[in-house]
């Protein structure tokens, strides 16, 4: 059985993701095929994450400040947590808790309602649809900067080196990892959630390097979050997006087991591109509430090799097998949801697809064809594994049709589609949940266990509870483009343009470092006989 794993949230866009996922972590039924307890902790305020959030002065909105949550339109029905920040009279100190600690009533938690996945605004906080309990020492404040408004924030890089290098502050990091990771059993590794676009890119390079000193022999799973890109706005805002971009990465992933950018925009440097589309998802890019449900049931669904009960993979295995050669970035894809058909068996849903892999890159890089793989984790979950063949007893329409199990017909279909690259492969039956909170955002074609009709010029009434996925973490050549455009922006933007961002707190010589990182990463991603050809490749439109 899979050990436990210690997550870290770090920024805003990160709370947003997590927040979805802790939603979908609904307790399982018996004989489950997930490991209940690798994310979830049991202990006397009931089953919480194994979580420490770290989020920025008005960050989890009212609840924060002490007020009282309006009544919804519909009251969410499930757990719910309620917060309460220091310095503003209203924390709750008993049990041990010290200034920054999430407040609670005698349990360690709090009631309030949450929304019926009815946010209709950009500015929409994560807390507003958290529908789990959180332990105490989970929510960590930083006092220092603001999350909204037009002073205090925490924009650049070099502002969140500093604050983690606040003797204060890392102690009481220090003191949270310490009680988490202190009544686990068996410690695989940590998952982190880090925003990239921001200042946070710095906590979490201070962050990750704690970890790595003090846990090297641990798995450290990165995931460089970024919310969909405007196509306008400030060009310094822009500057300084791509320069914490850029300088995450290389600090992120030098620090960590395995490193994965993930993001609906199309684009993660200076020129934005559109973002991601889904044929049956009908989402609103420009709401966070949105993109980030999309990112965390690719995300619950790309972190199942580690969290079964049945298999002894770890965190370390899963990076180890991606990140040979030095290609410890890595991509991510994912099919939300997977189209299979209502009655069809996995061969017929996989021959529909024999050419063009349905799934979606969530990694922000120019897609590139879908051949080209050096490894790969792939789980598709939701999929009914008995009798996977749809002609029994007679001669198979094609080489996956003669298969005899849904793991063997996903293998067969990724050694056709991915010729010469090493594949391992999973497949649950287990879904992906997706009730309330979790937004209304799926095509009316999709039945409430999210189907497709054999005809689909017809339309369901009902509301999809759930979903089947398709997902892949792929060390693939696609990353080269992202790497060597973040390289040829920031060599285009120089360091004059961005005097101040340099004035908080990074040296010139640690951002040529940090650039020379990326250059060399690039080139791990080479295909070998297409490296001529690979530049004219990155410059092209």
């Amino acid at each position: 059985m899979a050990g436990e794993a210690v997550t870290l949230q770090l920024g805003h866009y990160a709370g947003c993701v997590g927040a979805h996922w802790w939603g979908l972590q609904r307790r399982p039924p018996p004989g489950t095929e997930l490991n209940h307890a690798a994310l979830l902790r049991a202990g006397r305020e009931g089953c919480t994450p194994r979580l420490i959030a770290l989020e920025l002065k008005g960050g989890v909105g009212p609840l924060g400040r002490g007020g009282v949550r309006p009544e919804p339109l519909a009251a969410w029905r499930g757990d719910v947590a309620n917060y309460a920040e220091p310095g503003t009279g209203t924390e709750v100190r008993d049990r041990g808790q010290r200034p920054g600690d999430a407040s609670a009533d005698g349990h360690g938690s709090s009631s309030a309602s949450v929304q019926d996945a009815a946010p209709g605004s950009s500015t929409q906080l994560w807390s507003d649809y958290l529908s789990v309990q959180l332990h105490p020492r989970s929510i960590y404040v930083l006092q220092q900067y603001n999350h909204d408004g037009d002073s205090g924030r925490l924009e650049a890089f070099g502002q969140g080196e500093k604050l983690l290098q606040d003797v204060g502050c890392m102690e009481e990091l220090e003191d949270r990892l310490h009680f988490f990771v202190e009544e686990c059993d068996y410690l695989q590794g940590f998952q982190v959630l880090c925003d990239l676009h921001d200042g946070f890119s710095g906590v979490g390079a201070k962050v990750t390097e704690l970890l790595h000193d003090e846990y090297s022999r641990k798995g450290i799973l990165t995931w460089g979050l970024t919310p969909v890109t405007p196509n306008v706005g400030d060009p310094q805002k822009n500057f300084y997006r791509v320069l914490n971009t850029a300088l995450g990465i290389a600090h992120l992933s030098a620090h960590s087991s395995l490193f994965c950018p993930l993001s609906l925009s199309g684009s993660l440097g200076i020129k934005p591109q559109p973002p991601v589309a889904f044929p049956y998802l009908n989402y609103d890019a420009s709401l966070n509430y949105h993109s980030s449900a999309v990112l965390a049931a690719a995300l619950d669904t790309l972190t199942v090799p580690y969290r079964l009960c049945s298999s002894p993979g770890s965190m370390m295995h899963l990076a180890e097998m991606l990140s040979f050669s030095g290609r410890k970035v890595v991509a991510a894809w994912a099919a939300v949801p997977f189209p299979a058909v209502r009655g069809h068996s996995l061969p017929d849903a996989l021959c529909a697809h024999q050419q063009d892999v349905p799934w979606k890159l969530l990694s922000s890089c120019r897609e590139q064809k879908v051949s080209r793989c050096f490894a790969q984790s792939v789980v598709l979950r939701g999929i009914c594994k008995e009798n996977p063949t749809s002609c029994p007893g007679q001669q198979p329409p094609s080489p996956l049709h003669a298969c005899e199990t849904a793991e063997q017909v996903l293998q067969c279909y990724l050694h056709t589609v991915f010729p010469g690259a090493f594949s391992a492969s999973l497949v649950l039956e287990q879904p992906c949940v997706t009730v309330p909170p979790y937004p209304h955002i799926f095509s009316s074609l999709l039945s409430r266990q999210g189907f497709l009709p054999d005809d689909l010029s017809s339309y369901s009434a009902a509301a999809v509870e759930s979903i089947p996925v398709l997902t892949s973490l792929q060390s693939s050549p696609a990353l080269r483009t992202l790497l060597s455009d973040l390289c040829k922006d920031l060599q285009k933007l120089g360091t004059r343009r961005c005097a101040s961002f340099f004035a908080a707190g990074v040296e010139e010589d640690d951002f040529h470092e940090a650039l020379q990182e990326l250059r060399t990463l690039s080139q791990c991603y080479e295909m070998g006989f297409e490296g001529g050809n690979s530049e004219d490749e990155s410059d092209s439109d």
